[in-house]
């Protein structure tokens, strides 16, 4: 009888023993089977072959970009493409026409045959340091007959815009820093000019209680490209911007320029970016990309922008003014821009057309 109920006693364990694992397995199946349906589904939405690094994406972005850029930026292979569109041609010259003081090759021929077809053409550069009588004597020593009035420099471009805020009936004076160009074109229209040239070397008195006086007549202080900058220069004009609240004008924000074809050099930006930096004032812009000089040419001799081809090798001056004055822009590689800096994901002034120098205009006519 003992036996007997150790025997029953066994039994009914293993029988519950048998319930209880049944039981947990009927809890454990739908859990599995959701997580091998889960997988399933992410296999769909998410292929391993999809699943990638961040690094990856941005290099895959980084690339469409670049695909993107280039099929904007045009390479021009057929030069009628553009000819066959563009009745008036704005060079810029440093980069463009030459570098330094030498021609670039092919210019000539370039532009005589741009005469032949009856192109019209202007000459705008954000130079300043020469007037436009000093520009037409450079072009003359290159051989490329120019007419004056088919020439504009950044100094003009001064004088312009203070002869439409009409400066001159003030009676008050424009300090400038820079050269001769600027002091040439001002003197043009009759306004009276101190500073530049004539401070080339001059240093203010900086022993104790030393200051600096200053004409209380400046109105006005043009910066341009000016290679005599010094201290007495920028303390002049950040005294008359400062104290004397005299606008402050700059001929262009160029940060390299071409003084040799041998490298680049620091531009005015550097120069306009000592003033602003001790006078904390944004100055008004007259050369490119600002409208002055677009605007000034379209009144005189009644031209179409939508036929107007800006050429330049600077994406931030050249380019921009064409794209923000609604003309069309090519961008030469013959300057400061390189291929590699066009065509880089990073760079979002595009132009029309781009070539390596504009005697390709001469091919494929």
């Amino acid at each position: 009888h003992h036996q007997t109920r150790q025997k029953m006693k066994f039994f009914n364990r293993v029988l519950i023993l048998g319930i209880t694992l049944r039981s947990i397995n009927a809890l454990r199946s739908p859990i599995a089977h959701s997580q091998r349906s889960l997988r399933r589904r992410l296999a769909i939405i998410q292929p391993k072959e999809a699943i990638t690094s961040r690094a990856a994406l941005r290099k895959k972005s980084h690339q469409l970009a670049a695909a993107t850029l280039s099929s904007e930026a045009t390479r021009l292979s057929v030069a009628s493409d553009l000819l066959d569109n563009v009745d008036v041609f704005i060079f810029d010259c440093d980069g463009v026409i030459w570098k330094g003081d030498s021609l670039i090759e092919g210019i000539p021929e370039t532009l005589a045959m741009l005469r032949a077809m009856g192109k019209r053409m202007f000459f705008v550069t954000n130079n300043s340091t020469k007037s436009r009588k000093g520009y037409k004597a450079k072009f003359d020593s290159l051989g490329l007959d120019v007419p004056p009035e088919e020439i504009f420099s950044s100094s003009f471009a001064a004088a312009a815009y203070l002869e439409q805020t009409n400066f001159a009936a003030t009676g008050r004076k424009v300090y400038v820093i820079g050269e001769i160009g600027i002091e040439e074109e001002l003197a043009l229209i009759g306004i009276p000019t101190i500073g530049g040239t004539a401070d080339i070397g001059k240093a203010p008195d900086m022993s104790p209680g030393g200051k600096m006086t200053i004409d209380p007549a400046v109105g006005a202080v043009v910066v341009g490209f000016d290679r005599n900058i010094n201290y007495y220069k920028i303390q002049y004009a950040q005294l008359a911007i400062n104290e004397q609240k005299a606008e402050f004008i700059v001929t262009n924000l160029d940060a390299v320029t071409h003084l040799t074809d041998a490298q680049e050099w620091a531009g005015n930006g550097s120069m306009a970016g000592a003033i602003k930096g001790c006078t904390g004032k944004d100055p008004t812009v007259v050369g490119k990309p600002a409208p002055l000089m677009i605007e000034y040419m379209e009144k005189k001799f009644n031209l179409d922008r939508s036929r107007i081809a800006m050429v330049g090798d600077r994406l931030d001056t050249d380019i921009s003014f064409g794209k923000d004055n609604g003309l069309k822009s090519v961008l030469v590689l013959s300057g400061v821009t390189t291929q590699e800096k066009l065509l880089s994901p990073n760079n979002q002034i595009i132009p029309d057309f781009y070539c390596d120098s504009i005697a390709d205009f001469m091919s494929s006519k």
